[in-house]
């Protein structure tokens, strides 16, 4: 087994105090030492996610990989359920595999929880990923929550039973205190608030609706009403569970305080997947009753009533609903009639932020950009799920581009094009732009056969609509299926005549995305002309702020530097490409710029270093399950030269050790920061801590002039030139004005 604690997992933070039920926790937690299936089962609002989270946040420290939430309450295909959880564990999605194989690799040696919450409605799927990932991970344990078993083999059942009366009436003063500062149970109400908790079953989700009504009622008073409330539903649902009716008679009531604004928006709310943040619901539910200046203010009273409640994702601030309250959200929604108006909305809002992301990728905020999309991700699943306009499908596929190849979703933006795809077969422009995501996303996953049978497509379709921007997209794709089957020079003409196509178009989105394929394609293929072009297109970056296209082209330039025995250079733009992709979760491509530090510090004499890069540098190649073989011979070549130098140097005991250590460095945020903890600190020219007159010696040093020169050509003594370069050398971490040379006269902006 991989390391040490290093994950943490993503259980959800709690607004609430956890009221009650120690025994059953007592009892779930020793049941997680043993059993590696424990569902928790039991009637809807009774409890069994929260007390499920608190099992897992209790237990979280038996499980040194980490605590895991799967809500599966928005999914609704069975195809989709392993992908939900590979989502939910942050495993890389290269598409080389099937997102279930991938997932059951990931975790085969790791020990974790997974809380699979809301299972009911896909028990057969649930429990097919249940027997697979336990059958190959055997320090995994799950914990899930259904209304039903998943009739699995081992699988432990504990009911969840409604609160002892006790803690009912505790759960009730606690959230009533909440609302109402102050509010106690005593000898005054004590037997009323017994008596509202019996009423409700002790049902915590009833109790908590009906806590929400003492800001302005008293215990009595709610009592009463709920009183005379289930007297009605009993009679006219004699069927019904005793649970059911108490629940729906709850949300009845809760429904019917709410004013008609706070009713409307409540019902539009439902058509969310997963959560969704103030600005979403402003776009999709204004409008024919609620005006958007009020959304913020209605939004804040279904809080204050626990309708909707608060959390946060990817570090952003959002709201969800709990799924049994948006399914009676969704219900008032289409007996409305207003359904199928909402949805298109819903649609239509993802369509717009989609787009947004993808038109100003070549920017800053791509970090954040991808964090809001991975945020929206069962919103965006949903939103494809929308049966009107196949074209319009087509669209949203197309604009999600980056969300599938560069945000970690292949597989799933693999299977969406295909869908999309299949449903929308005219020859359209929006069938064209689709065609030129599937062939990206199918260069990522490395299956060549699609991609030649996408491009003859699009070729087509190009010359039947006379569309010229598919035509550039046609001679980019083919450049990059030639660089692939090793033809870098037929790479660099293509590139050269696609970014000319989409500049004659006015296409400055395609123009940069094809000079930045240009400088890369150049810098591998050994191409002389690589260093100015990677300065181009590294200034253009710089200027907007542009992160993800910046590290490829340091990386390209840094294996140019490697090729051409360029040590120092090569080390420089490694660490800088490095420090670019900071906050990116691209396994594959930090695993490659792993690889190049490695190989430059082994030609270094720094063995020991160089064995840990490749341990960090295999662990993530495991995780995406490739290797750097995969980039081609040459890559395979200079890794078992660096492999077999450190072995040798270190001896086989003391190389295997320092692999393992760099193994534990096995997601690329940690990875990176291990490599550049371990080296000079790396900043691209122009930013970063050196001074303007630091940076005016830096290009004189890249220039070859000494210290003396240096002074004589800005006014300053020997001395003090040669303190400029000493604090060069510490701000930046490095050991050589060679370094400083290397790594100023590639990353720097020209100013001409």
């Amino acid at each position: 087994m991989p390391g040490s604690a290093m994950h943490t997992g993503n259980l959800p933070a709690t607004f609430t105090s956890f009221v009650g039920r120690q025994a059953e926790l007592g009892e779930i937690s020793r049941l997680l030492l043993t059993a590696r299936l424990v569902t928790l089962i039991g009637a809807g609002g009774v409890g069994k996610t929260r007390l499920a989270l608190e099992a897992a946040t209790v237990s979280a420290k038996t499980f040194p990989h980490g605590a895991w939430l799967v809500d599966l309450a928005p999914v609704r295909e069975p195809a989709a359920v392993a992908g939900v959880a590979a989502t939910a564990l942050g495993v890389p999605d290269p598409g080389a595999r099937t997102v279930l194989e991938q997932l059951a690799g990931y975790l085969a040696e790791r020990r974790a929880l997974i809380v699979l919450d809301n299972c009911e409605h896909l028990a057969g799927a649930c429990a097919e990923l249940a027997k697979t990932l336990l059958s190959a991970a055997p320090e995994l344990h799950i914990l899930a929550t259904s209304r039903h078993t998943l009739a699995v083999t081992g699988e432990h059942v504990f009911t969840v039973q409604p609160l002892h009366p006790d803690d009912a009436v505790a759960l009730l003063r606690d959230r009533g205190a909440a609302v109402r500062p102050g509010f106690q149970v005593g000898e005054a109400n004590r037997d009323q608030a017994a008596r509202l908790c019996a009423d409700l079953d002790g049902l915590p989700l009833a109790i908590e609706l009906a806590a929400s009504r003492l800001r302005t009622l008293t215990v009595e008073q709610v009592a009463d009403r709920l009183e005379d409330r289930f007297g009605v539903l009993t009679s006219g649902s004699p069927t019904a569970l005793p649970h059911q009716r108490t629940l729906r008679g709850t949300v009845d009531w809760s429904y019917e305080l709410c004013a008609p604004a706070e009713r409307l928006l409540w019902n539009r709310l439902s058509v969310f997947a997963g959560g969704f943040d103030l600005e979403a619901a402003d776009g999709v539910c204004a409008g024919d009753g609620i005006e958007e200046r009020e959304v913020m203010d209605l939004l804040d009273r279904l809080v204050g009533q626990s309708v909707v409640l608060t959390t946060e994702t990817e570090g952003l601030p959002r709201y969800r609903l709990l799924e049994t309250i948006r399914e009676y959200g969704r219900e008032r929604l289409a007996a409305s009639g207003e359904e199928e108006r909402l949805l298109l909305q819903h649609r239509n809002y993802f369509l717009v932020l989609a787009r947004c992301i993808a038109e100003d990728w070549y920017g800053p905020g791509q970090v954040e950009a991808l964090g809001r999309l991975r945020a929206e991700h069962p919103n965006l699943l949903s939103a494809l799920d929308c049966d009107a306009a196949p074209r319009v499908r087509l669209a949203l596929v197309a604009a999600l581009s980056f969300h599938w190849c560069v945000g970690g979703f292949l597989s799933e933006g693999r299977r969406q094009i295909d869908r999309a795809l299949a449903a929308a077969t005219e020859p359209t422009p929006e069938r064209g732009r689709a065609l030129a995501i599937a062939i990206w996303v199918a260069q990522a996953q490395g299956d060549l056969a699609a991609v030649d049978r996408w491009l003859d497509e699009l070729a087509a379709l190009s010359e039947q609509l006379d569309d010229r921007w598919m035509g550039a997209q046609v001679i980019g794709f083919r450049g990059l299926s030639a660089y692939r089957q090793g033809r870098p020079e037929e790479s660099v003409s293509r590139y050269e005549d696609a970014m000319t196509a989409s500049k004659a178009l006015g296409d400055k989105l395609g123009a940069v995305a094809w000079l930045h394929a240009l400088a890369c394609g150049q810098a591998f293929a050994g191409d002389p002309r690589a260093a100015e072009t990677g300065r181009q297109v590294i200034a253009a970056f710089e200027a907007s702020g542009e992160r993800w296209g910046r590290a490829q082209v340091l990386m390209a330039l840094g294996h140019n530097a490697w090729a051409r025995d360029d040590r120092e250079a090569a080390k420089a733009l490694t660490r800088s490409a490095l420090e670019s992709m900071r906050g990116f979760n691209d396994y594959a491509l930090t695993a490659r710029m792993l690889e190049l530090l490695a190989w430059a510090t082994a030609a270094d004499g720094d063995h020991g270093q160089a064995a840990r890069l490749l341990g960090a540098a295999s662990a993530l190649w495991r995780d995406v399950g490739t290797s750097v073989s995969a980039f081609g011979p040459q890559m395979a070549e200079y890794h078992e030269h660096c492999e077999q130098a450190a072995r040798k140097a270190l001896g086989p005991a003391a190389y295997a050790q320092e692999l393992a250590e760099g193994g534990r460095h096995d997601t690329p945020g940690r990875a990176i920061q291990y490599a550049l903890g371990h080296g000079p600190a790396t900043w691209a020219a122009g930013t970063g801590p050196l001074t303007p007159r630091e940076r005016e010696v830096a290009d004189l040093v890249a220039k070859g002039m000494s210290n003396r020169q240096i002074g004589s050509r800005l006014g300053l003594s020997p001395r003090t030139a040669d303190r400029h370069v000493q604090n060069i050398l510490g701000k930046l971490g490095f050991r050589s004005r060679a370094q400083i040379a290397a790594w100023w006269s590639t990353t720097q902006v020209p100013t001409d």
